[in-house]
């Protein structure tokens, strides 16, 4: 394969893109062709309860519109239909497979409910650590359990460290026994879980180089573990800060007034919506309309900030 760079888009067609996703979907793309390289379109539609085909159509329709093309994946490729995920199940089932045979992984038939009961939240960020309840049941004990629901499966997690250097961060390492416990791969009603579908697409679709929201750091100690069981090769993490609000609450899809659809029709045009995104991210000291095109020649990664970075007022009440 050729070395170039091949980075990527992954909306997930819940709902409409804000501000942070527009964010984060801009850096991606500069870090990417500022480099000659590529960008793929991949639509991570995995949960068919909160995800349509109409949103996902608008996502691509407002990524072209800003002036952020692709160049291989949904809509764009003679295969485009492979770039979703809710056609890629049979490659899951595949690689699932592959952990299973492993003794990789095993069945949990832990309530919510009961997780949440038994396991004190992450100090950090109130995410719940699992204590490997269903590790360890016989299976008779496994037998019995399946005749009253339908099983989630998890992946076996070592107590060792697992380290990387991110672009922006630099070295991070952590600890999965410590910070997540033994992790869902496929949830009881089928479905596939994020951290594993990820992995099997950037390696399958040749991404190596992956930019992302700060709030992903923790996920990828998952991914490069399951990397490693799945001998696949691993692209480099770059996490970028998050947007957030004046009072440091994280933008989010409920925040309605950071639409895009609703800043679109405030500014009207896509250069100052480009405009300000650079300015928030450290590429230029002053706002200005710009098109991504004119960021090019003077994207510079080390200017982006590592704190979140707060959206200013003027912005907010536009």
């Amino acid at each position: 394969m050729s070395s170039a760079v091949i980075g990527r888009f992954a909306p997930t067609p819940s709902g409409f893109l804000h501000l942070g996703n527009v964010f984060c979907s801009l850096l991606a793309w500069l870090f990417a062709k500022s480099q000659g390289g590529k960008i793929v379109l991949r639509i991570e539609d995995l949960d068919p309860a909160r995800c349509s085909v109409e949103k996902a159509d608008r996502l691509a329709k407002d990524l072209a519109w800003l002036g952020l093309n692709w160049d291989e994946g949904a809509y764009v490729s003679k295969n485009h239909e492979d770039y979703f995920q809710s056609n890629r199940f049979s490659i899951y089932q595949k690689y699932f497979a592959q952990l299973e045979a492993n003794e990789n992984i095993y069945s949990c038939f832990c309530s919510r409910n009961e997780l949440h009961a038994a396991n004190a939240p992450h100090l950090s960020d109130g995410r719940f650590i699992y204590a490997g309840t269903c590790r360890n049941l016989s299976l008779a004990e496994r037998q019995e359990k399946m005749q009253m629901r339908k099983p989630s499966y998890r992946l076996k997690v070592k107590d060792e460290d697992i380290s990387f250097v991110d672009g922006i961060y630099g070295r991070m390492t952590y600890n999965l026994a410590n910070e997540s416990g033994d992790f869902i791969v496929r949830r009881s009603d089928g479905v596939y879980a994020y951290q594993l579908a990820v992995v099997i697409d950037d390696a399958l679709m040749h991404v190596n180089q992956v930019v992302r929201g700060s709030d992903l750091l923790s996920s990828t100690a998952m991914q490069l573990y399951l990397y490693d069981l799945l001998e696949l090769k691993v692209p480099s993490f770059t996490h970028i800060p998050l947007l957030v609000a004046p009072d440091g609450r994280r933008l989010a899809k409920r925040d309605e007034d950071m639409e895009l659809d609703v800043l679109r029709k405030k500014l009207q045009a896509p250069e100052k919506i480009i405009g300000w995104l650079a300015f928030l991210a450290g590429q230029i000291h002053k706002y200005e309309p710009l098109k991504a095109e004119d960021l090019l020649h003077i994207f510079d990664p080390k200017k982006i900030p590592q704190a979140n970075i707060i959206v200013p007022q003027e912005l907010l009440n536009l």
